[in-house]
């Protein structure tokens, strides 16, 4: 920071506004509820760089979790450990949620694979008819073709 940048800052944070503007960050910042240690790093990226050490994708949970504790892995508030308590239920809800999930998704394998049966038997059904109902239309011709070679044969007296 250049020295007249300096001087200004320092003019503007002990002047009426800069006192103002003091006031009203403390005020909001006392009524946050929870602090986090992402810094300036928006979630989206902290959660990116847990999936790509963890392997495996950080829900919002695993992210509170990530991102309100402090260096020595304990919990920022007391309001941060009574949320974190709840942690266990909601991560079996959510296996039993995805386990519901690939139950369906296997049901759903299954009952395209019979509906392809089904329509396989359907087709062969189909053809079976198609034959006996051309092997029922030759019938009469070929009993025709009979009767005229018996006449033929014997000729009537």
């Amino acid at each position: 920071m250049l020295r007249y940048q300096w001087e200004d800052a320092v003019r503007f944070w002990n002047s009426k506004k800069g006192e103002d503007r003091e006031r009203v960050g403390t005020t909001s910042r006392q009524k946050q509820k929870f602090t986090h240690t992402a810094r300036s790093k928006s979630f989206a990226c902290v959660a990116k760089d847990e999936e790509l050490s963890s392997g495996q994708k950080v829900g919002r949970l695993q992210l509170f979790d990530i991102t309100h504790r402090k260096k020595d892995g304990s919990l920022m508030t007391t309001k941060a450990a009574n949320i974190m308590q709840y942690m266990p239920s909601v991560n079996q809800a959510q296996a039993d949620v995805q386990r519901l999930r690939d139950q369906m998704a296997q049901a759903q394998v299954s009952t395209v694979e019979h509906i392809a049966q089904l329509k396989e038997k359907a087709t062969s059904r189909e053809v079976e008819a198609k034959r006996k109902y051309d092997e029922l239309q030759l019938q009469p011709q070929n009993m025709m073709k009979m009767f005229q070679q018996n006449q033929s044969q014997n000729p009537p007296s």
